[in-house]
This record gives structure tokens, C-alpha cells and sequence, in this order.
């Protein structure tokens, strides 16, 4: 499976750009006629000789045409209508000017076609737009052309979402080769889809030798299911990068054999600042071998190793390797299976991080132990978190004061996710309390599916309702009564975009408290925000859930 290449379905549908080469060949021609015909324009500034015409020609059809090509990538969901108009417009106009030089002009660079009409010089080379498609030598000759314009000044180039067979790959090989001395950025995402596995590698070769010895900060090569196989195709390049600062391998069938394999083949990574290997199939032994690279990866910025198969051991491990990357900012390790005792480990790499904004922790078998470990750790640490996400991990009441504790102390957080959790009312209470102070950048909270009843939800609601950058509270799938629902809508309808939708909510599981809470609400009533509260939060541990 590893080394199976992407064989799945892929739709193909008719645009009306980029144009084909018989359509643009067809509008070389009629523009030479316009030049050196007789028409009201050659009457009026002259005509050319039809070599002179044909020069010219060319040159205006490729300006128009790079131009509606920069148009078209500013709507890709768009069938390329208005990158047509444009292309005739721009051929009309680069017409007149050349006409308006007089019969003798002779157009010897883009430039002097027009100063004023010359487009700034483009850094972006982009064909991913539009739909999936396969692409062969004769459109990549034509797609690519720009890319062989004298002087051109591209940096960062694009080929994702077009699959490449070999043809077209011997096509871009020297074109990709004149440009490895300034290209910076290369996405080679989803380049081969629905290729041959024979194929596919040894396009991806043909790449490799390109841009061997290129001077790349950024390469992704993602959804591209490499695989062992894969990763060694891109072996000379991979060896070659000595300035990489961000590498992607996202959804590439990293197994174990291709993790050891990255490693390997990057000994260069003190400058790697981006490391993604989401949706992988690595395992405990593959973060072994990433472990190794991120130890390498002293200035690592931005590590996710989310889906990858990962349990206890090769949590640890990484977890021991993330203590060398001192400036991390955003960690990602969601829906692995590291369990409490990774968690545990986790927890004592972030006194080395004072810089870390993003944790995304969901979905990692934390339970009670392994959470508190990290929101311990996490409130003594210095890192300025504005995002927390530590959903589905079996956390229950016992880790909320634990919990509140760290976001009572994390002034700057923006959005926090502890959904599908066990955090009841008493949980939900504990940790509204905490935001009533500051947190003015608050604007997301999510603690659906919580077994929160009435309390807890209330609780939450006149927290948030009250922070003026708030813009979402999800507490759906939760047993909210019907009154308690009533009182949110209450509480919320001068803003109810505020209130997320509730369809998932069972308000069966609070009937039989719903005439308590009531009564508790009566005697309260007059009592105050936090005496209240804390009443409720005493009530909800001695009520059955």
C-alpha cells in the first residue's frame, strides 16, 4: 500500500482557458494580418512587412496571454470566461501600439512594447487551478512556456493538481534546470495522480535531477503516496537541499521504510523551520526515524504529525525530540494514539517552548492523568497560547480544575476545543469561571458532547455573551432541557450568531432536574454572577448525570 501509487477516480471537464495551441497559432496569424493588411488602422499609422508583422505578433499574442493566464489564476472556481475577454483585449490593445510606432518598429523586447502596458515582472508560476487533469508533452511545452521567457523572474512555482506523464516531464527537465539558481519555492503536490507506479517514479526522477543542487527553502512533494519507493525517486534532490526551510509529505503513505528513508536522505535540517507529515501511516518505529530529523531541526517553527499511526513509544520519542526545537510556535500531533504516558512525556518539553501559540492535542488517548500533566506544564510554561485543542481524549471533571487553572493564566488565548470530552457541568462550570476576568481575545469555545446539562451551559453563555471579540460558542450534543434551551436563546438575542446550532442536543437527559434547577435558580436569584455559580457547580456534583 505504501509504495501503491494514486489510482483513484479523477474528473476532467472542458474550460475555456488556457486556449490550445492550434487556437493561439490561429491568433498569431490573424494579428500578422492586422499589422500588414490594409485596414483603417495601417491606412491611418501605416502597415508592417509581414516579417516585421509576424515578430511582432508573436510577442503581442505572449504578452496577452500571460496576462489572461494571471487573470485566470485569480478565479480558479471560475470556467475562464473573463481570462478570454481579457486576452482579446490585451491583443487589440499591444495591436494599436506597435501600429502607432509606425511601419518601421521593430519589437525587440516585451518591454518595448509598451512601458505602460508591461505587467510588473511575476514570482508566482501557478497551473494548479481548474479541475484535476492529466497533462502531456504538447500542452506542458505550451503551459510551461513562460517559464522559458528570458529574464523571467519566478521564485516559486506551482505544479500541483496536474499530473505529469513522461512526456511532459522531459519537457519541464530543462526548463526546471535553467531555473535552479533562483526558484525558492517548489509544490510538486498531487503531480502524478492516476499514473502507473513505473511511470510515476520515474517522472518523479526526472524532477529529482532537475532541481538537484537547487537552492529551495520550500519543497512539498504531498499527496503524492510515495511511499519508500517514492521518497528514494526524490533521493538527489532531497540530498542536494542545504538552505530547506520547509518541507511538506503530507498524505504520502510515510510508512516506516519511507520514514527511515527521510531521514536518511535530509542531512541537512538546521535551517528547517517547517516540518508536516500528516496523514501518514508511520507508526511507532517511522517517528523513530522523524524523531531523529526533528532533533536535527534546532529552529523548527511549525511540526505537525497529525494521523500517522503513532502510539506510546513513538510519542516519547518525539516528544523527546521536540525539546531541541526551542522555537517552536505551532504543534500539531492530533489523532495518534500516544496514550497517558506519552501524554505524560509531552508535558515536559514545553518548559522549553516560550514561543508556542498553537496546540492542537485532540484525540490522543490523554484521559485524565495525561491531560493534567500537560495543562500543568503548559500554565507554568512562558509560551503565549491562543489556540488549545485537546478534544476526545476521555478528559473527565477530575482534570478541570487542572484546566482552568492553565486558561486562567492564558490571558491571549483565541479559540479552545475540548469537545467529546466527560467534563459535565461541574468541568464546564470551573472552566467558564475561569475566562470572566480579561480573556478579551477569546472568539471560540467548543465543548460540544460533554453530558453538559442546564448549568453548565448557562454558565458558559453569560461568560462569553460579554467578550466583545466572541463570534462562536458550540455546546451541541450536550442534554440541554428545553428551558435550559429557552435561556440560552434568552441570554444570547441581541447576538444569537453567537449560539451554534443545537441540533444534536438531547434535552431528555435533564428532565428530571429541570423543577431543582429551578428552584435552585429562585433562591439564588438576587445572590450575584459568582455566588450563583458556584451554587450551581455544587449542585451539579451531587446530581445523577
Amino acid at each position: 500500500m505504501a509504495d501503491t501509487l494514486d489510482s483513484r477516480p479523477h474528473t476532467f471537464s472542458i474550460k475555456l482557458w488556457p486556449p490550445s495551441l492550434p487556437t493561439r497559432k490561429a491568433l498569431i496569424e490573424r494579428i500578422t494580418n492586422n499589422l500588414s493588411s490594409k485596414t483603417i488602422f495601417t491606412d491611418k499609422y501605416g502597415s508592417l512587412t509581414k516579417d516585421q508583422a509576424m515578430e511582432n505578433a508573436k510577442r503581442i499574442e505572449d504578452i496577452a496571454f500571460s496576462t489572461a493566464n494571471q487573470q485566470f489564476e485569480r478565479e480558479p472556481d471560475g470556467d475562464g470566461g473573463s481570462a478570454v475577454q481579457l486576452y482579446a483585449k490585451e491583443c487589440s490593445k499591444l495591436i494599436l501600439e506597435v501600429l502607432k510606432k509606425g511601419p518601421v518598429a521593430k519589437v525587440a523586447t516585451r518591454e518595448l512594447i509598451s512601458e505602460d502596458s508591461a505587467s510588473p515582472l511575476e514570482t508566482f508560476f501557478d497551473i494548479s487551478k481548474g479541475q484535476r487533469a492529466f497533462i502531456e508533452a504538447e500542452e506542458a511545452e505550451e503551459l510551461l512556456k513562460p517559464l522559458k521567457a528570458p529574464g523571467n523572474a519566478y521564485t516559486k512555482i506551482c505544479f500541483s493538481n496536474r499530473s505529469f506523464g513522461l512526456g511532459a516531464a522531459r519537457v519541464a527537465e530543462p526548463i526546471l534546470a535553467s531555473l535552479k539558481d533562483q526558484l525558492k519555492e517548489v509544490d510538486l503536490s498531487d503531480f502524478v495522480a492516476g499514473r502507473p507506479e513505473v511511470e510515476a517514479l520515474e517522472v518523479m526522477n526526472i524532477f529529482s535531477d532537475a532541481l538537484q543542487g537547487s537552492i529551495l527553502s520550500s519543497l512539498n512533494l504531498s499527496e503524492n503516496a510515495l511511499g519508500e519507493k517514492g521518497v528514494r525517486a526524490f533521493g538527489a534532490l532531497l540530498k542536494s537541499l542545504s538552505s530547506l526551510e520547509e518541507l511538506y509529505l503530507m498524505n504520502d503513505g510515510i510508512s516506516k521504510e519511507a520514514a527511515q528513508a527521510v531521514s536518511e536522505l535530509i542531512p541537512s535540517t538546521e535551517n528547517l523551520r517547517v516540518l508536516h507529515f500528516h496523514n501518514n501511516m508511520t507508526g511507532d518505529e517511522g517517528a523513530l526515524a522523524i524523531a531523529e530529523v526533528v532533533k536535527r531541526s534546532p529552529l523548527l517553527e511549525n511540526f505537525r504529525c497529525s494521523s500517522t499511526r503513532v502510539g506510546s513509544e513513538g510519542g516519547i520519542a518525539l516528544s523527546e525530540a521536540l525539546k531541541h526545537c526551542t522555537h517552536m510556535e505551532k504543534l500539531d500531533l492530533r489523532d495518534n494514539m500516544f496514550g497517558t504516558e506519552a501524554g505524560v512525556s509531552l508535558s515536559k518539553t514545553f518548559s522549553s517552548f516560550k514561543h508556542l501559540t498553537e496546540l492542537y492535542l485532540s484525540y490522543l488517548n490523554l484521559e485524565d492523568e495525561g491531560a493534567i500533566a500537560i495543562v500543568n506544564a503548559l500554565k507554568e510554561s512562558a509560551s503565549p497560547i491562543e489556540v488549545l485543542e485537546m478534544a476526545g481524549n476521555d478528559i473527565t471533571v477530575e482534570a478541570a480544575s487542572a484546566i482552568a487553572a492553565c486558561v486562567a493564566a492564558k490571558q491571549d488565548l483565541n479559540r479552545l476545543n475540548l469537545s467529546e470530552n466527560e467534563l459535565k457541568d461541574e468541568g464546564c462550570v470551573q472552566i467558564a469561571k475561569s475566562m470572566e476576568e480579561d480573556h478579551s481575545k477569546v472568539q471560540y469555545i467548543d465543548m460540544s458532547t460533554n453530558y453538559i446539562r442546564r448549568a453548565g451551559a448557562r454558565a458558559l453563555a453569560h461568560v462569553v455573551v460579554k467578550k466583545e471579540a466572541f463570534k462562536l460558542l458550540n455546546i451541541d450534543g450536550n442534554i440541554i432541557s428545553e428551558e435550559g434551551i429557552e435561556e440560552l436563546k434568552e441570554i444570547f438575542k441581541k447576538s444569537p450568531e453567537l449560539l451554534g446550532a443545537l441540533d444534536e442536543n438531547d434535552p431528555d437527559g435533564e428532565e428530571e432536574d429541570d423543577d431543582e434547577e429551578d428552584e435552585e435558580d429562585e433562591e439564588n436569584e438576587g445572590n450575584g454572577n459568582g455566588e450563583l455559580e458556584s451554587k450551581l457547580k455544587n449542585l451539579e456534583v451531587n446530581q445523577e448525570d
